[in-house]
């Protein structure tokens, strides 16, 4: 009576090994999936920190013209008042 017990109890470790497996071979290819997703996250904030300092350096064109205009017309408001 002892012999259907080791059996069956070889039985569920034999089931619980090949389900542990199982569950290794999910977790390997989900760990897989998430390294490609990080490497396309890496490209992805590389090309947001380029667009971003592209902006800014528009913003910064921008500013400096804007500043020289406003620069330049009160100088010409200066010289009408002046006159």
């Amino acid at each position: 009576m002892s012999q259907p017990h080791a059996t069956s109890a070889t039985q569920v470790k034999d089931r619980q090994y090949a389900h542990l497996s199982a569950s290794l071979i999910r977790l390997s290819h989900s760990i897989g999936q998430t390294a490609d997703l990080f490497a396309a996250l890496q490209v992805d904030l590389d090309a947001m920190r380029l667009l971003a300092g592209w902006h800014a350096s528009q913003f910064m064109s921008v500013g400096a013209a804007t500043t020289e205009e406003i620069i330049q017309a009160a100088e010409d408001k200066e010289d009408k008042d002046s006159e």
